[in-house]
């Protein structure tokens, strides 16, 4: 297996360019199940996870193009309505190709999903959701079965917000018999990202990035073109890595309109935040002043991702004083704080709260990625600590970031990836 091995103490400076927006592609990729027309989709992150959804979309009829920057995409017709387990076990996202099989065939059958081990995302709202739009669901042996003559609308209320909750039913009630409304929705901008998709194909779909989503069905869609949005994550990332280098990056192909409260919490621990249509540049706070601590709360959209709590704690890591962070999304989103510590990271945990005192430095060592946000908080404290940093099992890394070793080292980051020796 491979492994990262990194060299702190180097300030990163120049031009940095961000991908798709992973969870973007993979509802959007998951959605051309709903159209035997022609889809060519832009700006489709290399991603590991990208590249499961797509095998296992062409294992369903679909046919798949790479041509340079565009994604060629035809489904004439699904042959297979399953998703198996060994299709979906490394990805909890392949659960979105359950609603657009069940409204474009009648059926689905999708093995219950995998992905990070961030604690328990339970799926029962999306088939909750579906029962009321007509759907008959049965789990036999891991395996998720639904069937419908066609699906018809109806008023869902999401307990909770749900991301890939909201994407499923919005898929699936796009071919609906009349007038679907989505009520506690996410607002997310991946949401509104897979709506203006489906609107561009002929759906009719209102109030995305709203509380409230009214879909009326239509009969069928068609297909077009579309550029998948910038992956917001992958630039709050880059952002965390200018700060906790005091270094400045000129992040490009994001829109900031997105990151307001990581903006907002950056320029508190002394950062300046340059904003522009389409870039960013970030300037980490200046070496003879130090990085203020900060609180940090996770919330559904607008508030703080959860996506990017590990970073922020690898900066309070270093920060002048005391912060806490609060995790409300994923019970199990603090296995960094570990690897952090061998790191000589001061952490404790209570709950769902983690106390950090900042230190003055941290030290490389060896520390191994617990999921796709750690592997990139233990990118940022190599970046800055001293000595060498090796991060192992980083196949959970490839999930999210298309070659992020690359873009680093592009600004002066001493980071490499090497074939493990067993």
């Amino acid at each position: 297996m491979d492994k990262i091995v990194i060299s702190g103490g180097k300030p990163l400076r120049g031009d940095i360019h961000v991908s798709g927006a992973k969870n973007a592609a993979l509802p959007i990729l998951a959605a051309t199940l709903l159209s035997k027309e022609d889809h060519i989709l832009y700006g489709v992150p290399k991603l590991m996870d990208v590249e499961t959804i797509q095998r296992l979309l062409c294992s369903m009829g679909a046919d798949i193009k790479e041509e340079g920057d565009a994604c060629l995409i035809r489904v004439k017709a699904i042959k297979s309505c399953e998703a198996p387990y060994e299709s979906v076990k490394t990805m909890r996202a392949a659960i979105l190709v359950l609603g657009p099989l069940l409204a474009r065939c009648g059926e689905a059958h999708v093995s219950l999903p995998g992905g990070c081990a961030i604690g328990p995302r339970p799926i029962q709202m999306h088939l909750a959701g579906l029962e009321k739009m007509g759907a008959v669901i049965s789990i036999e042996h891991g395996v998720i079965h639904a069937k419908a003559r066609r699906l018809s609308g109806a008023h869902v209320y999401f307990d909770l917000p749900t991301v890939t909750g909201t994407e499923n039913l919005m898929s699936a009630a796009v071919l609906a018999e009349g007038e679907t409304v989505l009520d506690n929705a996410a607002c997310e901008p991946e949401v509104v990202d897979l709506a203006r998709f489906l609107n561009g194909c002929g759906a009719r779909i209102h109030g995305a990035g709203t509380e409230r989503i009214t879909i009326t069905g239509v009969s069928s869609l068609g297909g077009g073109s579309y550029r998948v949005m910038p992956d917001r994550i992958e630039a709050g990332t880059f952002m965390v890595a200018a700060a906790i280098t005091r270094g400045e990056l000129a992040i490009l192909e994001c829109d900031p309109a997105y990151l307001v409260s990581v903006i907002d919490k950056l320029q508190d621990t002394g950062a300046t935040v340059t904003e522009g249509k389409d870039f960013m540049v970030v300037k980490g706070a200046p070496a003879h002043k130090k990085i203020r601590s900060v609180d940090i709360k996770t919330l559904p959209y607008p508030g703080f991702p959860t996506d990017m709590q590990a970073q922020m704690m690898a900066l309070m890591a270093i920060s002048d004083g005391l912060s806490v962070i609060t995790e409300t999304i994923f019970e199990g989103r603090f296995n960094h704080v570990a690897e952090l510590r061998r790191m000589g990271a001061e952490i404790r945990l209570e709950g769902s709260h983690a106390f950090i005192k900042g230190v003055s430095s941290l030290s490389g060592a060896p520390v191994m990625a617990s999921d796709l946000r750690a592997s990139a908080a233990l990118i940022l404290a190599g970046l800055i600590a001293q000595g060498e940093t090796d991060i192992s099992r980083i196949y959970h890394l490839d999930r999210g970031y298309a070659k992020i070793e690359d873009k680093l080292s592009q600004v002066g980051a001493s980071i490499q990836r090497v074939k493990e020796v067993i």
